[in-house]
């Protein structure tokens, strides 16, 4: 379970519901007369009563499917979905370079940067054109590579190139292995430059965002670092960014079954209230 029995928040929540069912309890029983012999088996009725209840409160704090935070009177939804059936402008994570060789060597068909390629552009080069020709992105060009596979133009992580309903963002670096790695100072570099980008292109439209960084990204130093810990990353960002979504817009985190699993809404939903 996320939420452990231990969790603070729970048993606050827990004790709100007791202080209910005993304004009730106490209400009923000045009205009604417990039959003589029958006290105990009242008390441990009773004692059900409680024990059913906090398991209730148990079970629905781990199978929360949806939060939605207020922060700096911006709204930031995390739920189960489907980013590619999502309304709003969707990030997908490229390399620095922006490759778009999908032989899953270079980009996995697995990964949503992968399965994005090639279900849009079953042609390559009309992606590769619609990227060198972004007249934004060219500013974040850092460098220029010679690689046995791949592009040669290197960008700065964070950097957005707006294409139609997506955002293509330059997220990992990659290495002489064609192996996608970040570190910690990297992940949080690159998404405050995304929330920047987020600003200037969203026009007051939803931005939507999968869990950036859960699955075969390797982050050097912090090898073990979970789904929970990139959530709450991506999060504090988000608010340190001070971007602004002006209702109806709003950013949204996209978890797939496997990363909800993963991760406690139950703390961040009482947490950003």
């Amino acid at each position: 379970m996320r939420v452990k029995l231990s969790n603070r928040k729970l048993w606050k929540e827990y004790y709100a519901v007791l202080s209910a069912i005993s304004v009730i309890a106490s209400f009923v029983f000045l009205f009604l007369k417990v039959p003589d012999g029958k006290e105990l088996l009242c008390c441990i009725g009773f004692l059900i009563c409680l024990i059913i209840s906090f398991l209730i409160v148990w079970y629905r704090a781990n199978h929360i499917q949806n939060a939605v935070l207020n922060i700096n009177n911006s709204t930031l939804e995390i739920g189960l979905g489907d980013i590619f059936e999502e309304e709003g402008f969707k990030i997908i994570a490229f390399n620095e370079f922006f490759d778009t060789q999908v032989d899953d060597v270079v980009i996995s068909r697995k990964t949503l940067n992968g399965k994005y390629i090639t279900h849009f552009y079953p042609q390559v080069s009309e992606l590769d054109g619609i990227i060198s020709s972004d007249t934004h992105s060219s500013e974040q060009i850092v460098g220029k590579l010679e690689r046995e596979t791949g592009k040669s133009s290197k960008y700065r992580l964070g950097t957005i190139v707006k294409n139609g309903e997506y955002f293509l963002l330059a997220f990992t670096h990659f290495d002489k292995n064609n192996r996608a790695f970040l570190e910690i100072n990297d992940y949080i570099d690159c998404l405050m430059n995304m929330w920047n980008e987020c600003d200037i292109h969203y026009g007051g439209n939803t931005v939507v965002l999968p869990l950036l960084g859960s699955g075969i990204t390797r982050f050097r130093g912090y090898e073990n670092i979970t789904d929970q810990e990139l959530l709450e990353i991506i999060i504090w960002t988000f608010k340190v960014s001070r971007i602004r979504f002006q209702y109806p817009a709003k950013a949204k985190i996209v978890l797939t079954k496997d990363c909800l699993s993963k991760v406690n809404l139950y703390d961040l939903k009482l947490q950003y209230k």
